[in-house]
């Protein structure tokens, strides 16, 4: 779950213009709050809140694992077989795949079967730990060895083949109704901007006052002051967090992060994980791949020249140098 809190933090209703020079709106898709701030040079902003929200609306519909009937889901029923999708979808898996070796196989959708069986069969935020599962069979098995991921994509018929394992593409497909919400404003003539689904941003331009848009990253264990607030501008902020997205299955703790070399929930240590990077479905993919690392994120993220910051177990936290330019504030 990405939870960083863009600053200001006050709910959005309609589209309207608020005291600090932005044009404001907000809706819900993909399980998430999302909020779009303009600047007032751009032009027709209503088109444009109208624009971005259909297009999440449509990533929704294609890639959701929550619908049998959506375009991802089809493809998964089909398993070896070619499956014609969306375009959005097609975009998605595609992307998926991508970076399923530029992360040298860290990075892995091939998590659905084990969501499933750990109870997380719907788009509904848990309770911060309160929901309690009744233990499954299948839940705790070690996962077999997965040979490396090798989808199969047919362009001219919009056609893709994902395999025997069906895959979820969660936060890689709000990543990317992000990097495309970008796209459309950039086309519109937006040039300062902040799309924030979810506490996952994208941000255009120099932010109201003309320093970088500042955006909060939430305490993983709850309370309303962050952990530290970033500028960031021209750039995307992600986190994989454990907040919400956490639960028990009879006596054992789980979350949604699933290590796919042990088929078992991962980052042992870790809380959450801030990812600051150019383009937003990148910040996304490696915030949940750091996360996987563990206690062994610092190395993982010098090796990767990753801006990055982690929060652990026990409530402290690090960055890499990579994050340092980025942050205006930290909790000491």
């Amino acid at each position: 779950m990405s939870t960083p809190t863009s600053i200001p933090a006050a709910p959005l209703t309609g589209v309207g213009r608020r005291p600090d020079d932005l044009w404001h709106s907000s809706f819900r898709a993909m399980a998430s709050a999302v909020r779009v701030q303009l600047g007032l040079t751009t032009p027709r902003p209503a088109e444009c809140h109208a624009q971005v929200r259909a297009l999440f609306d449509e990533v929704e519909r294609q890639c959701t694992r929550f619908d049998p009937g959506s375009d991802l889901m089809r493809a998964n029923a089909a398993g070896d077989a070619w499956q014609p999708v969306g375009d959005r979808c097609f975009a998605a898996i595609e992307a998926a795949a991508q970076a399923h070796v530029m992360t040298g196989g860290r990075f892995d959708p091939r998590v659905l079967r084990t969501l499933a069986d750990l109870g997380y069969t719907t788009s509904l935020a848990f309770a911060e730990g309160d929901l309690a599962l009744p233990a499954r069979t299948t839940a705790h098995q070690p996962a077999r060895p997965k040979a490396p991921w090798s989808p199969g994509f047919d362009r001219s018929a919009g056609a893709v083949r994902v395999g025997p394992e069906p895959v979820d593409l969660g936060g890689i497909g709000k990543g990317l109704a992000l990097r495309w919400s970008g796209d459309l404003l950039h086309a519109a003539g937006a040039d300062t901007f902040l799309v924030d689904a979810g506490g996952d941003c994208l941000a255009a331009g120099a932010g109201p006052d003309a320093t970088g848009w500042r955006i909060g990253v939430e305490d993983p264990a709850g309370g309303s002051d962050p952990v530290a607030v970033l500028s960031v501008q021209d750039a995307a902020c992600a986190t994989s967090s454990v907040r919400l997205r956490h639960w028990r299955v009879g006596a054992d703790d789980v979350h949604h992060l699933i290590d796919p070399s042990t088929g078992r929930p991962g980052g042992a240590g870790l809380r959450s994980v801030t990812v600051v990077a150019p383009d937003s479905a990148r910040a996304e993919v490696w915030s949940k791949t750091l996360f996987l690392y563990g206690e062994l994120i610092g190395s993982a993220a010098r090796k990767h020249g990753l801006a990055a910051l982690w929060v652990y177990a026990d409530g402290s936290h690090e960055l890499s140098t990579a994050m340092t330019p980025h942050v205006i504030w930290r909790r000491r």
